[in-house]
């Protein structure tokens, strides 16, 4: 048995300087020295950092380790004691429950469903690129593409109908807005999120309670055939809503960045359409936007040469493990060849991406339609002027991106 060399302070966070695709190097020293470490956590819990692939992955499949959020402590920022899991949002429950929710909706991702949804963005996605191409450049391309085209996929996979789109839009930016502000505080922050939260889990419930009166051929008309209560039921739709859109807006855009940033890996993508599913796989692991994940442990856990207590939260750096050179070679270069089967970007284990082939669909989709529709596009501004930012959701991201052809 091994005793950590020593305590982490605070989770790393500074990515280095002109280099905002890259997680931050301290990540990396820490891996090297040791995979599993102990971590001090903001609000003074005293846990243990992973940073290694293979013991991140060995966590996140282990049910001796929790999902549930009233166990866990942030390592992001001090958010107190949380309350347990609302009716509906699965991510942070265990089994048996979290099984049930699974296999409900596991079932409802159906290859029609995708197809038909994958028809959707593709016409979504023309329909914006019309208009930002209508408009002319500069434009900002997180608005006018990467929010709006995984919202109304969103709106498509839940049954919004067309005259509550703009509404739902709305709730959806209002959503992700202030859970982001860099103008508010952490605690501010939360507080507004989840007042913005109960904004959008209200519409839900009416959703649901039309969808029982007048079913139609969307996943919460097939959900409301089960046995989920409304309030469980709009839980699951505000839940799919926060996971769907967050990631894949922020995985659009900045794809996008990181491909005007490498013009032979953009020439690549775009001359090679068989490329695609390999180069989505790679930026996927490249970026690991979804950067941080957390477990609880429920009993001692002895794993990487260390004793895990029950009770002590561990923080999972997906993108430190995502970088891991004993899986990958060369692992901070960009490569879309590169076949980067066993990445985390999806997460792993019991609570992997339930929506993962949805969001290759959108990813695939929606990057090869803006990459071909605009051969000449490039930053309309000089690159350190693009700024980055990383939610309390544990999302990186970026919230403006000016581009021009």
């Amino acid at each position: 048995m091994t005793e950590p060399q020593t305590t982490v302070l605070s989770l790393p966070a500074t990515r280095p300087v002109g280099c905002p695709f890259d997680p931050p190097p301290e990540l990396a020293r820490i891996r090297e020295r040791n995979p599993l470490t102990r971590m001090a956590f903001p609000d003074g819990h005293h846990g243990w950092l992973a940073s290694g692939h293979a013991v991140v992955r060995a966590i996140l499949a282990d049910p001796r380790f929790s999902a549930r959020a009233e166990l866990l402590h942030s390592p992001l920022v001090d958010l107190g004691p949380l309350p347990p899991a609302p009716p509906g949002n699965f991510l942070n429950l265990d089994a048996p429950e979290h099984t049930r929710y699974r296999k409900l909706l596991a079932g409802k991702f159906t290859v029609r469903r995708m197809r038909l949804l994958a028809e959707r963005v593709a016409q979504i996605s023309t329909e914006h690129l019309d208009a930002i191409e209508h408009a002319g450049g500069p434009v900002d391309l997180v608005t006018s593409f990467a929010y709006p085209v995984p919202a109304l996929t969103i709106c498509e996979l839940l049954g919004v109908p067309e005259v509550d789109r703009g509404r739902f839009q709305r709730l959806v930016a209002d959503l992700v807005t202030k859970f982001n502000d860099p103008a508010l505080s952490p605690d501010e922050r939360l507080e507004r999120g989840l007042i913005a939260f109960e904004a959008a889990q209200e519409y839900l419930r009416d959703l649901v309670t039309a969808k029982r009166a007048t079913p139609a051929d969307d996943l919460l008309s097939d959900l409301t055939r089960t046995d989920l209560t409304d309030l469980e039921l709009a839980g699951v739709g505000v839940l799919l809503l926060i996971a769907g859109f967050d990631t894949a807006a922020n995985m659009l855009a900045l794809g996008t960045y990181v491909l005007l940033s490498r013009p032979e890996q953009l020439a690549a993508f775009r001359t090679a359409p068989d490329l695609a599913d390999r180069a989505i796989e790679e930026l996927m692991r490249y970026l690991t936007i979804a950067h941080t994940a957390t477990r609880s442990a429920l009993t001692d856990v002895e794993l990487a040469g260390q004793v895990i207590k029950a009770g002590e939260t561990v923080a999972l750096s997906l993108q430190a493990a995502d970088r891991d050179p004993t899986v990958f070679d060369r692992p901070d270069l960009l490569d879309l060849q590169r076949n980067a089967v066993g990445h985390l970007g999806f997460g792993y284990g019991p609570h992997q991406c339930l929506g993962q082939q949805l969001a290759r669909v959108e990813m695939r989709t929606a990057l090869t339609a803006l990459t071909t529709r605009f051969p000449t596009l490039r930053l309309a501004v000089p690159a350190d002027e693009i700024r980055t930012r990383a939610n309390t959701l544990g999302v990186y991201g970026v919230p403006h991106l000016p581009v021009t052809w």
